[in-house]
C-alpha cells in the first residue's frame, strides 16, 4: 500500500483497499450528519427570528440597539453578526489550512474547530432577557468554528474518494447532513408546538432547540474522528500557525498559475455568496416580512431538508448524464426565478411559502454538493487542504458580503422584500461567469484524470 502526502507534491494514497476507502468515506459523511443541525436548526429556523426578538427587546424607543456604541436597527442585527463572523472565519480559516497541510494532523484541528462551535451553541441555552450581544457572540463563534471545520473536512474529499466516485461522495455527504436536519427538526417541532405539554415556555423550548443543535453536533463529530485518518508528511520544522496568511497569500499566488481554477472559485465566490445569504435570512424574512409563525417556518425548513435529500441524490444523477457544469448552472436559474417568486409572494400565506421551501429543496443540496465535487478535480494533487481553504473562503469565509447587503438594504428601506430582492445580482452574475470556464481543460491544467462527465 503507497503512502501519498498531504502537504508535498507527492500523489496521495492511490492503491488503498476498495473496503477501506469505503470506511472512510461513510465516516466522513458523518461529519455532515452531525455538523448540519447546527446550520438548519440554529442558523435557518430558530436563531434568526429568536436573536432578533431579544434585540428588539432591549432597543430603544427609535428600535435600535447600541453594540459597542453603534447604533444597529435590531431586525438588523443578525444579518450583521453574520457578516463579522465570516469575517473572522476569514482570519482563521487560512491558519487551519497551513496547519493542516504542513503537519498532515487534520483530526485533531477537526475535533478543535467541532467541539469549539458544538460548545458555543450548547452555550446558546442562555440566550434570554436582553442578552443580544451574548446571542451575538456565540453566534460569531459557532459560525466561525463550522467554516474552519469544514475546511478540514473538505480537504479530506480529494484523498478518500477516486476522481470518478468524487460527485456521488459528495452529494451522499451532503445527503446525510440533510437526513439529520429532518431528523432533528422533526424532534424539534414535537417540543415547540407541545412545549406547554412539556411545562416549558416558549422561549425555554426555542432555547433547548439550539442547545441541542450543539449536543447532536458534538456527540456525531466522534464517529468521523474515529473512521478518518490523517497522512504523514515530512517534518520541516516551520510552525504552520504563524504561517497562515503567508500560505494562503503562496496558495492565490499559485493559483495565478492555474487561472482556470481560480476562475471558478471567483464564479463560485459570487454565486454561492447567494446561497449562503439566503439559508441564513429566510427565516427571518418569512417571519418579520411575511408575517409566518415558527411552526411555519419549522415546517417549511423541514420541507427543504426531505427535499434535499432526494435533490443532492437527484442532482448527482443528472451530473453523471449531463455534466456537473451544466447541472450546477439549471441550478443557479431556479435559484434566480425563486427569488423573484419569494419578492412578490403575499403575506400570511403558508402555502406559498411552502411552494418556495420546495424548490429551494430540489436545487439547495445538489448545487452545493456538486460545487464541492466539482472543484475538487481542479486542485493539484498534495495541495488539498490550502486550495479548499480558498474553496472555504468562498463557501462561508467571503460570504459577507451578501448578508452585509441584505442588512444594509433593510437598514435603509426598513423592507425585508427589497433586501431580499437585493440577492438576485449574486445568482444572475454566478450563473453567466461559471458558464465562462472551459471545466475539462481547467481539470487536465491541475494535472488530474478528466472524467468522462464533468
Amino acid at each position: 500500500m503507497s503512502t501519498g502526502t498531504a502537504g508535498t507534491a507527492g500523489p496521495p494514497e492511490r492503491h488503498a483497499e476498495a473496503g477501506d476507502r469505503r470506511r472512510e468515506q461513510r465516516g466522513w459523511y458523518f461529519y455532515d450528519f452531525a455538523c448540519s443541525v447546527y446550520s438548519t436548526s440554529v442558523l435557518s429556523v430558530f436563531l434568526g427570528p429568536y436573536l432578533t426578538s431579544v434585540a428588539k427587546a432591549a432597543a430603544d424607543a427609535e428600535g435600535f440597539v447600541h453594540p459597542l456604541g453603534v447604533p444597529v436597527r435590531a431586525g438588523s442585527l443578525f444579518a450583521y453578526t453574520v457578516s463579522v463572523s465570516v469575517v473572522v472565519a476569514v482570519l482563521l480559516m487560512p491558519v487551519a489550512g497551513a496547519a493542516a497541510d504542513r503537519t498532515g494532523r487534520r483530526k485533531p484541528l477537526l475535533a478543535v474547530a467541532a467541539y469549539t462551535g458544538a460548545a458555543a451553541t450548547t452555550g446558546m441555552f442562555f440566550l434570554e432577557g436582553h442578552r443580544y450581544l451574548l446571542g451575538a457572540f456565540l453566534l460569531i463563534v459557532a459560525n466561525a468554528s463550522i467554516s474552519v471545520s469544514m475546511v478540514l473536512y473538505n480537504s479530506y474529499l480529494p484523498q478518500i474518494a477516486e476522481p470518478d466516485e468524487r460527485d456521488a461522495v459528495s452529494s451522499w455527504g451532503w445527503a446525510f447532513g440533510y437526513t439529520s436536519g429532518a431528523l432533528v427538526l422533526v424532534l424539534n417541532l414535537v417540543l415547540y408546538t407541545g412545549h406547554g405539554s412539556f411545562g416549558l415556555s416558549e422561549s425555554e423550548a426555542v432555547r433547548i432547540c439550539l442547545a441541542s443543535a450543539g449536543v447532536w453536533w458534538g456527540a456525531f463529530t466522534v464517529v468521523p474522528l474515529r473512521r478518518l485518518r490523517d497522512r504523514q508528511v515530512p517534518a520541516d520544522g516551520r510552525g504552520a500557525a504563524g504561517s497562515g496568511w503567508k500560505q494562503l497569500l503562496a496558495t492565490l499566488r499559485d493559483m495565478r498559475g492555474h487561472p482556470l481554477t481560480l476562475s471558478f472559485l471567483l464564479a463560485y465566490l459570487v454565486y454561492n455568496d447567494g446561497v449562503q445569504t439566503v439559508i441564513s435570512q429566510a427565516s427571518l424574512y418569512g417571519s418579520e416580512e411575511l408575517g409566518l409563525d415558527q411552526t411555519t417556518l419549522i415546517t417549511a425548513v423541514l420541507l427543504v431538508q426531505v427535499l434535499a435529500v432526494a435533490g443532492a441524490l437527484g442532482m448527482g444523477r443528472l451530473a453523471r448524464v449531463y455534466g456537473a457544469k451544466r447541472t450546477i448552472l439549471a441550478s443557479l436559474v431556479v435559484w434566480t426565478l425563486i427569488l423573484l417568486a419569494a419578492y412578490v409572494l403575499p403575506a400570511g400565506e403558508p402555502a406559498f411559502f411552502y411552494s418556495l421551501a420546495a424548490a429551494i429543496g430540489l436545487v439547495l443540496g445538489g448545487s452545493q454538493a456538486l460545487s464541492r465535487s466539482l472543484f475538487s478535480h481542479l486542485v493539484p494533487r498534495g495541495k488539498e487542504a490550502e486550495y479548499f481553504s480558498a474553496y472555504e473562503m468562498s463557501d462561508r469565509g467571503l460570504s459577507w458580503l451578501g448578508p452585509l447587503v441584505f442588512g444594509l438594504t433593510y437598514q435603509l428601506t426598513g423592507s425585508y422584500r427589497e433586501a431580499l430582492l437585493s440577492l438576485v445580482v449574486f445568482f444572475a452574475l454566478g450563473t453567466v461567469l461559471p458558464a465562462r470556464v472551459p471545466v475539462r481543460a481547467a481539470v487536465a491544467a491541475a494535472g488530474n484524470a478528466v472524467p468522462a462527465r464533468i
